[in-house]
């Protein structure tokens, strides 16, 4: 199980990739850290630098042919600078388009959003993006982690860093399957 962890350079929360990374190791599975540069990625915690994470690759240099899955961790400027960049984008909606599983959580779904693969699709976020959700033709709930099938793949989302443990139950759960 080869996963991608897609960040941007700055404003990863800390904890929504330190956990499923955490869990993608403890099932056996091999993950990597993408961003749109090289070097070394900032994660916060809520608005506060935290620690800083090598970055295997960049966008440029990834495909999703060669990851089982992908995930999209949260913050709040993380998925705000990633739906700013166009190969981080495609590199989202490719994992779509071959029918590989995508979890998602807090503001996350921002890249999901722009990526144009919420249509048709149930999912939950962070509260403040329900209506980016509806207008992108989602469907938006409030639960703690949701797997939607309604698509080309399988589509895990949860609301908060609150949701960890079970969104990363449910992560190596579609990942493995």
């Amino acid at each position: 199980m080869r996963v991608a962890f897609l960040v941007a350079p700055k404003g990863v929360e800390q904890v929504e990739l330190t956990e499923p990374w955490r869990a993608v190791i403890a099932a056996g599975g091999t993950p990597k850290l993408i961003s749109t540069a090289a070097g070394k990625v900032q994660a916060f915690h809520h608005l506060d630098n935290a620690d800083r994470f090598p970055v295997d690759l960049t966008v440029g240099e990834a495909s999703a042919a060669d990851f089982d899955a992908l995930v999209l961790p949260g913050g709040l400027a993380n998925p705000d600078a990633l739906r700013l960049d166009r190969k981080a984008v495609a590199f989202t909606k490719a994992f779509f388009e071959a029918g590989k599983p995508v979890a998602a959580i807090c503001h996350a779904a921002w890249t999901l959003v722009e990526a144009d693969v919420v249509r048709g699709r149930t999912l939950t976020s962070w509260p403040s993006l329900r209506t980016d959700i509806r207008n992108a033709g989602g469907t938006w709930v409030d639960e703690q982690v949701r797997i939607c099938t309604a698509g080309p793949n399988t589509l895990v989302t949860s609301r908060r860093p609150a949701d960890l443990d079970a969104f990363c139950t449910a992560c190596v759960a579609e990942f493995s399957g």
